[in-house]
């Protein structure tokens, strides 16, 4: 009996402190179909190594978002496509371990695939690394399209968190099928509601967002 009230005490704690904030929820609750690969909890990612307050591969978004991003699924499935995340909320935890990884200047192992034009003392300047990110607000997201069939994603002209030009929405050297895929992600993400950044063809944040100046720092899990 003493071990059953033990064990049910640390159930009822364990859901306790599990909780999200609330406005946020578990992606896969809203779009159960929904395909994700967290890269910041893995280790193929720019910095080449896990990310701190990643603790699982379980995507979370504002709710909203999720609802917005499930019409975006919806809608991709009636022509024989799906979404693949690559990140959703980011923690402020995790932010600030890619400063501490950016101002390493020693430590350059992923530079050859993410950033091979860039210099690491640059990232800052140019943009690719802040000290706060709309991720941490729970309604931005990173994504691509895949194949309904193979899952594959279709060809954007340049892996996801390329740090270069060629990542631009509008850079021009794409073939016409690059060109043509970046085009149906941006037209897709816009009807409902989604508003791109220029120079990142992956990532969008929702209009209206409902928390525009909270960065939260609860972990991934």
């Amino acid at each position: 009996m003493k071990y059953t009230l033990v064990f049910l005490f640390c159930l009822i704690f364990q859901n306790v402190f599990s909780q999200l904030p609330e406005g946020f929820v578990y992606v896969k609750d809203v779009i159960p179909d929904l395909d994700v690969e967290l890269r910041y909890f893995t280790s193929n990612n720019f910095v080449g190594k896990p990310i701190n307050s990643y603790q699982s591969n379980n995507l979370i978004l504002t709710e909203q978002t999720a609802k917005a991003l499930k019409k975006v699924q919806e809608a991709l499935q009636e022509q024989n496509l799906c979404l693949m995340i690559y990140d959703g909320y980011r923690p402020q935890e995790a932010v600030n371990h890619f400063i501490s990884w950016a101002r390493d200047l020693n430590d350059t192992v992923m530079k050859p695939q993410f950033y091979p034009e860039v210099k690491k003392r640059n990232l800052f300047k140019s943009g690719y690394i802040s000290s706060r990110s709309g991720h941490s607000r729970g309604s931005t997201v990173d994504l691509t399209i895949i194949d309904g069939n193979t899952g594959i994603p279709l060809d954007m002209g340049s892996p996801f968190d390329f740090f270069g030009e060629e990542s631009w929405v509008a850079y021009p050297e794409l073939t016409d099928t690059q060109k043509t895929n970046r085009q149906l992600l941006q037209t897709v993400m816009l009807k409902y509601n989604f508003r791109n950044y220029s120079k990142e063809w992956w990532h969008f944040t929702l209009r209206w967002e409902p928390f525009p100046k909270t960065y939260f720092d609860f972990p991934v899990e």
